[in-house]
């Protein structure tokens, strides 16, 4: 691998795809800019954002990129050829499109968006892999690579088919590491095979990891009571080997300078904290919980509106945290003016979309079972 990776990029990446917001409508650009502010002051410089991250790019051009040098910080965003993509025209624009609503003038790091089982092809169909290419030669990508919501066998195809791939985006957290599903370890070990470096996603299992169930979190207390609980799964992930960066989606000011004040001089994890991710792994496995990581792609184009990604909150609210009349609450509010689990009339689009393959319709029959009666 080149120099650049791993050596000289601070080990937290901010992740932009859940950012602070006034209203449904209005994102709260002046929050951001002072989340920015306080991370870049840190020395850190990785952002991630995506074209299908709604008003995202819009919101780091005006926190970020028209208020700081170019050669400041870096920036990488995502083309999606599934989402909300027609055609091979349509997921080409998708770049010009993130050109200009950043007004980066480059990206430092680009991505294909999320490829998993059921989408791969589509980079191949639409030829975005020699696209992505050419816009390299022109100067306008330094690095690319691609984001993967799948198991090992396919990471191990595409990096084979693509050697030329620079780096791999990955889901990768304790909570994960040995699931069956998300099959962290797996994927890890694979992008190592390969000799890629990994920037990594959801380490902190948006945001469940930052408030775990009682046991672990008295876990965590017993062997550092000044650290959070989002510490330890982020400390965990960057202390891996050939990790890039580790992204986390702060949405407030408090989530940023939790996150810089461990993170700015990051020390990676000695073996009583890499035991004691051991500890708090075990009592994972004996929690039962919905794996919905809230990305929300399992919404758009729901014919019912139903608000999958909050009613598996409130779900979990139950199952880990035992909150029966909290997750209640949540359900309702959550679907006062959307569809209810029980109006799922089974057409499958939100398992096809789901990156963490949830029996969505099963799940949602549960919830409806719990909430709706």
């Amino acid at each position: 691998m080149e120099k650049y990776f791993g050596e000289n990029v601070p080990k937290l990446g901010f992740g932009l795809m859940r950012l602070p917001r006034i209203d449904e409508q209005t994102p709260d650009v002046e929050q951001v800019k002072k989340m920015v502010d306080i991370f870049m002051e840190a020395g850190l410089t990785y952002f991630d954002t995506a074209f299908v991250y709604g008003d995202s790019e819009a919101v780091i051009k005006q926190a970020l990129i028209d208020r700081y040098p170019r050669d400041k910080f870096t920036l990488c965003t995502k083309l999606n050829a599934w989402l909300g993509c027609t055609d091979e025209e349509s997921a080409k624009q998708e770049f010009f499109t993130s050109l200009e609503r950043t007004g980066a003038g480059y990206f430092d790091y680009y991505l294909l968006h999320a490829l998993q089982e059921n989408n791969y092809t589509l980079y191949d169909d639409y030829h975005i892999w020699d696209f992505v290419k050419e816009q390299q030669k022109k100067g306008l990508i330094k690095h690319w690579g691609f984001s993967f919501h799948a198991g090992p066998d396919l990471l191990d195809k595409l990096l084979t088919e693509h050697p030329e791939v620079e780096f791999v985006q990955l889901q990768l957290n304790y909570a994960d590491w040995e699931a069956p599903i998300v099959q962290s370890r797996a994927n890890y070990e694979m992008a190592r095979k390969h000799g890629k470096s990994i920037v990594v996603m959801e380490p902190v299992k948006g945001g469940a990891l930052a408030d775990p169930p009682a046991g672990i979190k008295e876990l965590f207390e017993s062997v550092d009571p000044n650290a959070s609980c989002a510490s330890w799964a982020i400390r965990y992930i960057a202390s891996l080997e050939g990790i890039l960066t580790v992204l986390s989606g702060m949405s407030n000011i408090a989530q940023v300078e939790d996150n810089v004040s461990y993170m700015k001089n990051f020390v990676p994890m000695n073996e009583k904290e890499l035991e004691t991710i051991k500890k708090a792994q075990e009592i994972i496995k004996n929690i039962e919980s919905i794996p919905c990581t809230a990305c929300h792609y399992c919404t758009d184009g729901c014919p019912m509106n139903i608000p999958i990604p909050d009613i598996f909150a409130a779900r979990n609210r139950q199952l880990v945290w035992k909150q029966i009349e909290g997750g209640q609450w949540n359900y309702n509010n959550a679907v006062k003016d959307k569809g209810r689990a029980a109006e799922c009339i089974a057409c499958g689009q939100c398992e096809g979309a789901c990156p963490q393959r949830i029996n969505i319709i099963e799940r949602l029959k549960e919830c409806s079972e719990v909430f709706d009666n």
